[in-house]
């Protein structure tokens, strides 16, 4: 893989949404399975705060060109502790 790959990134706080548009093949099946947090026009275009972590991975796994990642975010310095 190149290292200048683009990449775009949106996190709800649990999960963040990884993104390559060089590798989409707009199939929009990320658009059917969740019109509330994938739609084309707007900006920014995926919102994953619109949906639950389960459902985002579940989406997620059905992405066709592998276009759509995850990862859990790691919880930092929690005052709590």
């Amino acid at each position: 893989m190149a290292s200048n790959e683009i990449k775009k990134e949106y996190t709800n706080g649990e999960i963040t949404v990884v993104w390559k548009p060089k590798k989409c093949i707009h199939s929009g099946i990320c658009v059917k399975t969740l019109p509330q947090v994938y739609n084309p026009k707007e900006n920014p275009w995926v919102k994953p705060h619109n949906a639950t972590t389960d459902s985002l991975k579940a989406q997620i796994s059905n992405c066709p060109s592998g276009a759509l990642s995850f990862y859990i975010n790691e919880e930092k310095n929690s005052p709590h502790a």
